[in-house]
C-alpha cells in the first residue's frame, strides 16, 4: 500500500510540475515564425527572427505564407498548437480591418490570436505626380473641388490601408475623387511617375527613393507626429486635418493558449531586438520605425482600432468580400 500510495503521490508530481519544466525549458526544438506576405518586404520581420534565433538558441524558420492578404498566414497561427513554436508576424488589417471587410474569415482575430508585441509600422505617404499643380494639402483639396470626380488616386485594392486613407480623405475634405485599382503597390507608382493617375497614399520604403529623385512630391504623411524617416514632410493634422491618423503596424502573435511564460519570453526577446540601435536605424533607413509594447497594450489597440476601421469601411460604401 506504501509503494502504490508513494507511486501516485510521484505521478501527481511529476505531472503537476511538467508544464513548467517544458516552459522553463522553452525553446528545446525549431520555431517557425509565419509571415503573410511575399520576400521584398519582409526585411525587418527577417531581421527580428535571425536575431530571435540568436537570443533563444534555436533555429527561427522563417516562412513566407502569401495569399487572401495575409488570411492564410493569420489562420495558419490561429490554428496551431498553442505550445510557442508556431508564431507569427500579422499585418493590423488582418486583426482590425479584414473582420470587417471580409463577409467570413476563417479564424476569430480574438478568440484565436493572442497580442504579443508591436513589431514594426510606418505612416502612408500622400504624393502627387509632378504635374499638378498643388504643394500642400489644402492646394490640393481645392484643386480637387473645383474640378470634382476629375483628380484620381491609385490604390491596390479595396480596403488596405492606402485606399482606405483616400476614402479618409474624401469623407473629412467633402470632395470627389476617383479611386483607381491596380493589383500592387509598383503599378501604382509607375502610373503615378507617368502622370497617369494624379495621387496616391502610399507605403514609404519603395516610394522615398522617387521622392529623393525628385520624381514624385509628398504633401504628408498619415502618423499624427513626423515620421522619423522623413522629418521635413508635414503630418495630415498640420496640413488642416485634424484627427487625421493612420498607421501600418505589424506584430507578433502567438495562438490563443500560449502558455503565459512563453508569451513573456517572447515579449522580452522581441523588445530587446526591436529597441536595439541598429535595428532601429535599419528600419529608418527603409522607412519603417521599429516598435514595441507590452501584450496588454497591444490588446488595447487592436480592441480600439477594429470599430474605428468598421465605421470607415462602412462610410465608404465598401462591399464586402466574399
Amino acid at each position: 500500500m506504501n509503494l502504490i500510495r508513494f507511486l501516485i503521490v510521484a505521478s501527481i508530481i511529476v505531472t503537476g510540475i511538467s508544464p513548467g519544466i517544458s516552459q522553463s525549458a522553452y525553446p528545446d526544438r525549431p520555431i517557425h515564425l509565419v509571415y503573410g506576405f511575399p520576400p521584398g518586404n519582409d526585411v525587418i520581420p527577417r531581421i527580428f527572427a535571425d536575431r530571435l534565433s540568436m537570443a533563444l538558441g534555436k533555429p527561427v524558420i522563417f516562412e513566407n505564407v502569401t495569399g487572401a492578404a495575409g488570411n492564410i498566414a493569420a489562420d495558419r497561427i490561429a490554428k496551431a498548437a498553442p505550445d510557442g513554436y508556431t508564431i507569427g508576424i500579422l499585418t493590423a488589417a488582418n486583426i482590425t480591418i479584414n473582420p470587417t471587410l471580409y463577409k467570413k474569415l476563417p479564424y476569430d482575430p480574438v478568440r484565436d490570436l493572442k497580442p504579443v508585441t508591436l513589431i514594426l509600422g510606418y505612416p502612408n505617404l500622400l504624393v502627387v505626380n509632378n504635374s499638378v499643380p498643388a504643394k500642400s494639402v489644402q492646394q490640393l483639396v481645392d484643386l480637387a473641388r473645383r474640378q470634382p470626380n476629375a483628380l484620381t488616386y491609385g490604390h491596390q485594392g479595396a480596403g488596405t490601408t492606402v485606399h482606405l486613407s483616400a476614402e479618409i480623405l474624401r469623407s473629412m475634405a467633402h470632395i470627389d475623387i476617383r479611386g483607381v485599382p491596380y493589383r500592387g503597390p509598383s503599378a501604382v507608382l509607375t502610373d503615378l511617375v507617368s502622370e497617369r493617375i494624379t495621387m496616391a497614399f502610399v507605403s514609404p520604403a519603395p516610394t522615398m527613393p522617387l521622392i529623393q529623385g525628385g520624381k514624385l512630391r509628398p504633401l504628408a504623411v498619415t502618423s499624427r507626429t513626423r515620421a522619423s524617416f522623413a522629418p521635413d514632410i508635414p503630418t495630415m493634422e498640420e496640413a488642416g486635418f485634424p484627427g487625421f491618423e493612420v498607421m501600418v503596424w505589424f506584430g507578433l502573435f502567438v495562438p490563443v493558449g500560449t502558455p503565459a511564460a512563453i508569451v513573456e519570453k517572447l515579449y522580452g526577446e522581441a523588445v530587446k531586438i526591436m529597441t536595439s540601435p541598429d535595428v532601429r536605424k535599419k528600419a529608418i533607413d527603409i522607412g519603417q520605425v521599429a516598435l514595441s509594447d507590452t501584450p496588454d497594450e497591444f490588446a488595447d489597440l487592436t480592441e480600439k482600432e477594429t470599430p474605428y476601421w468598421a465605421s470607415v469601411i462602412k462610410r465608404a460604401g465598401i462591399e464586402q468580400i466574399e
